[in-house]
This record gives structure tokens, sequence and C-alpha cells, in this order.
């Protein structure tokens, strides 16, 4: 099947839409192929503040909307398989929302690329129904960057980025405040011109993880970076093992 084949069965859905490549690309393939999509995107305590501007960038007609993750205690308590809880939430929602404004259908951005095995919450989309094109179409990653650079979507080498529930350990509790320093680290990261990195929460330290290459630069800068985190954190530590290049 073509993405275009899948349009022209599906001409009308409603798409949970993150601003990352894969649901700016699937949006962008939607409207080529004449197909009524409207994109939905969920505000909560999981997403930085940058996603939601990008998604805003992509799609000014954007429906947001806000879920309190953290209100349910299957999601803060953070067990292996939160992301399966956390995904019934914000696709629930989004489905509610898309249903009153006509859209009975919901569309998400997962590809042929991701694993099911290490990704709970695909349980979820199952459950609801939830149909993903790019991973019916078998599309990947690559190609998804390629059609999107060639689109001209500026997405087209924006590195993935998980939620900011993913820094912090499974088992150990979720809280506002946890979410918002990891935000304000990584945000002061990507204003020194970092790219696909994690700051992740190891006990009161925060652990960097970044590609080789950019290893040197952050050891250059270590004094700024050690006294911008260090107002969060009892010590800053840089993870060895290195990130894979995108």
């Amino acid at each position: 099947m073509t993405l275009p084949e899948f349009f022209s069965e599906h001409p009308k859905a409603a798409l949970a839409f993150s601003g990352g490549v894969d649901s700016a690309y699937l949006l962008y393939a939607a409207r080529a192929c004449g197909a009524d999509v409207r994109a939905y995107c969920v505000r909560s305590a999981f997403q930085p503040a940058f996603e939601l501007e990008d998604a805003r960038r992509l799609a000014p007609e954007l429906t947001v909307l806000t879920v309190d993750v953290l209100a349910d205690e299957a999601v803060a308590s953070n067990p292996e398989n939160r992301c399966y809880f956390c995904k019934k939430h914000i696709f629930t929602a989004i489905s509610a929302r898309a249903r009153q404004d006509g859209y009975a259908l919901l569309l998400d951005g997962t590809n042929a690329s991701d694993d099911d095995a290490d990704r709970p919450g695909m349980r979820a989309l199952r459950e609801l129904g939830v149909l993903s094109p790019l991973r019916l179409c078998g599309l990947g990653k690559p190609e998804i960057r390629r059609l999107s650079r060639e689109a001209g979507l500026f997405t087209w080498d924006k590195p993935a980025y998980a939620c900011l529930a993913t820094r912090i350990p499974a088992g150990e509790r979720i809280t506002p405040e946890k979410l918002a320093r990891t935000e304000r680290a990584e945000a002061f990261l990507f204003s020194l011109g970092f790219t696909d990195f994690r700051v992740r929460t190891l006990g009161g330290a925060a652990k960097l993880q970044l590609p080789a290459a950019q290893m040197g630069r952050l050891l250059e800068q270590r004094a700024a970076v050690n006294a911008a985190l260090g107002a969060d954190y009892d010590s800053v530590l840089l993870d060895l093992e290195a990130r894979d290049e995108p």
C-alpha cells in the first residue's frame, strides 16, 4: 500500500501530531493527497515547550489539548510500562475531541522502523483502533527523512526527541519538579548548540549523554555547563558510552 492509496481509502481523519519528523511528513503527505486531516496536539508536563512551538509552525490551525498525565498514579509511579498508560490517556483525549469535531478515525506517526517490543505505548494504540499509515505503507525513518527533505520540511533532520519522562529511571516517581529541571537543563544545552543528547536523572545527579563528536566541545564548556546545571543538580556526570548518531 502507498500513502495515496491509504488516503484514498481514508479521506478524512484526525492526526495525533507532535511536530516531529514522522507526524510532520504524514500531515504533509495527507494534504498533498487531498485528504481532510486535522492535527491535534496534547500539551502535558512530559513535552518541552519547543515541541509545541514546532508543531504550531507546521500546523498553524493546530488543535491543542491539555492533559494532566501525572494525575494518573499508574503514570506518576513510573512503572516499566508507563508509556502504555500515558498513551492511553493522550489518545483517548484526542479521540474524544476529534469525534466531537466530526473525525471518527485517528492516525499517528508510528513508522516502519519503530519496534513494537521497545514501545509499550503501541499496545494502547492498537486497543484504541489508531492507524499508523507510515507503518502500514512500509516507510521507515531514513525514507521519511529523505521525503521530508524533498518536501522542504524543516523537520527532515530533526533529531528524535523522546518525552521528558524517559529521563527518569523506571520505578522512580515522576514529579513536575523533576520534569521542569530536565527541561531547563536540556534547553541550556540546546542554547549552546548541542543536539541529539539526553540529560538523565541519576539520583541527585544529571547524567549527560551525547554523540561522541560533541563530547570534546562539552568538556571545553564544562564550567558553564556545571554552573547552569548545578542550580538544579548535586553533580553533573558525562556518560562515556556515546549516543548513536541520528
